[in-house]
This record gives structure tokens, C-alpha cells and sequence, in this order.
């Protein structure tokens, strides 16, 4: 067993343990094989990258990245790569003493990195740390496209005018989606614009497109939400008469329909408007299992969902 893979284990299993330095090695010419956390990175890099990448992604559909722990096949994943690109700002909470023991061993990069600081929100419930869920401002996430870009190029030189190439051409294309995204938000007349979710993951979003956003869990879904937190939500949307809440892919529905109840029992009925993709993005092979139709999907459910 190789010894980066022997000291990832044990780091994994221990919560310590050096990991052997060892020089990266040039590129030019050769398939990068990329190891991405979470679905909508794995997707900029196979945008950008095109035949020059193989693309093994951590954390697929359903998957909560908060509360992830890499297993050992993650760790054969990681030792076999040539670059790891990751959210950074505490996405992968569970992961960070990993990613950074191995980012000795391994080129490493988050995709966040690039990204102003003054445009990142501190939510005070969130102790002064940055909301990492940014993919949800679409302008902001071709900061991470443009990240992607510059480290393959760094590291495949020959290969630089393909991922500029590749890059400008999806950066055009989320341009279109934040459009698009912006049109349909203006159809919910502006005090309806409210979204409910399970967890504060689409701030982002609602600053971007004008949405009020009240999530139950906070920012992180490793908070547990308490009775008290559901009787509070409730209160607010019977209150405000909001006609809908929305359940999220990686995140249990169960929260979300004991709120539902609190509500009915307080004279309101707030239905379910759908399932959101937050964290995670769809299954392969369908239009959610990319980052734009997984965006697109999203606003069109908020939408439907608000209007009724």
C-alpha cells in the first residue's frame, strides 16, 4: 500500500500523522486526473477541462458535504490525483484536517479562493465565518470557473488556450443562466419572495435575485434544530401567510414537514412547492445533474412553488 495512503488512513482513523512531502510533477500532455468534493465543482472542472481531465467527484447526488467524512476508497481517490479541487470556507468541515495534511503531498485548490472577500456574507449566526454556499449567486461561481481555469493552466501549460477556450465558452453560458434565473425571480411579486427551507443554504440566492430567505437548521446542517426553532419558523410564516416551503435533496424532509404541521396547527396551510438541490446536484445523466440545469430546476420550483 502506498505510504501517502498509509498516512491518510491513519490520519482518517487518528486525527494525526505527517504526510511525506513529496515534488509535483509536471503535467504537459498528460490526463489530469482530478478528484472534486462536491457535484457542482466536479462539473466546472469537467467544463473546463474537457479530454485533457478524468474526473472522480467525492460526494454525488443526496449527499450532505457539511457532514461528510472521507472513507477509504476517498482516500485511494485522493492519493491516485493529481490536482483536489474543493469549496473551502468550512464546506467540508469534516474533511479539512484531510485536505490539509494531503495538500503537502498533492496539488490542492479551492475554488473559492479567487472570490472578493467583500462579496462573501457573515452571517452572524455563523461565529464570523464566511457562508460557503456561493454557487448559488451565479455571477460568483464563475469566480470559481475562472479558478479552475488558471490552476489547470498552471499545471498543463501546453494545454492553456483549451481551458481558456473551454472556460470562456461556459462562462457565456452562465451568463445566459443568471439572466435567465433574474427573469423568472421578477414573476413572484416582490413581497411574496420568501424561501423556506431546512437549512440557511440560499442566502446567496436571495441576495443575488431578491428573495427574503429563512432556513431551519442555520447555515451548517450539522446544527440540529430544536422545538423552539420549528415553533419560531412557523410563527413567521403563518404570520406573513407564505404559501409554500421546500424540502431539499440532501437534507431529511422530516424538519420541514414538522414545521408544516406547527403552521396548520396555527390556522395556516403551507404546502410543500418541491425539492431543491442545495448542497448536491442531481443524478448523473439528467438535466439536474448538472450545475445549470440543477440552478434552472431550482428557480423554476421556487417559482412554481411561490405562485402556486
Amino acid at each position: 500500500m502506498p505510504k501517502l495512503l498509509v498516512a491518510l488512513i491513519l490520519l482518517l482513523l487518528a486525527g494525526c500523522g505527517p504526510v511525506e512531502v513529496r515534488e509535483q510533477r509536471a503535467l504537459d500532455g498528460e490526463t489530469i486526473q482530478v478528484v472534486a468534493t462536491i457535484g457542482m465543482i466536479s462539473d466546472a472542472v469537467e467544463r473546463v477541462g474537457g479530454d485533457r481531465v478524468e474526473v472522480e467527484g467525492l460526494m454525488g447526488p443526496g449527499v450532505d458535504p457539511h457532514l461528510y467524512k472521507a472513507s477509504e476508497g476517498d482516500l485511494r481517490r485522493l492519493e491516485r490525483s493529481d490536482v483536489i479541487f474543493f469549496g473551502g470556507l468550512h464546506l467540508e468541515a469534516k474533511m479539512a484536517d484531510v485536505l490539509e495534511r494531503i495538500s503537502g503531498q498533492r496539488a490542492t485548490q479551492a475554488v473559492t479562493d479567487a472570490m472578493p472577500r467583500d462579496r462573501l456574507l457573515t452571517p452572524a449566526q455563523f461565529q464570523g465565518q464566511f457562508d460557503p454556499h456561493v454557487w448559488f449567486d451565479v455571477e460568483l461561481w464563475s469566480f470559481a470557473v475562472e479558478q479552475i481555469r488558471d490552476r489547470l493552466a498552471a499545471l498543463d501549460p501546453g494545454s492553456a488556450e483549451l481551458y481558456r477556450e473551454n472556460a470562456a465558452s461556459y462562462l457565456t453560458e452562465l451568463e445566459a443562466l443568471d439572466r435567465y434565473v433574474a427573469e423568472q425571480s421578477r414573476r413572484v411579486p416582490a413581497r411574496q419572495r420568501v424561501i423556506v427551507t431546512a437549512h440557511d443554504a440560499f442566502n446567496y440566492f436571495g441576495r443575488a435575485y431578491g428573495f427574503e430567505v429563512r432556513g431551519l437548521q442555520g447555515i451548517s446542517t450539522a446544527a440540529e434544530a430544536g422545538a423552539g426553532d420549528v415553533q419560531s419558523l412557523a410563527r413567521f410564516i403563518a404570520e406573513r401567510r407564505i404559501p409554500a416551503a421546500f424540502v431539499e435533496s440532501s437534507v431529511s424532509p422530516r424538519t420541514i414537514e414538522a414545521v408544516q404541521e406547527a403552521v396548520r396547527s396555527r390556522g395556516w396551510n403551507v404546502r410543500i412547492g418541491g425539492s431543491l438541490f442545495s448542497d448536491a446536484m442531481g443524478s448523473p445523466g439528467t438535466p439536474e445533474g448538472t450545475y445549470v440545469g440543477m440552478v434552472r430546476h431550482n428557480v423554476d420550483t421556487i417559482v412554481g412553488g411561490l405562485l402556486g
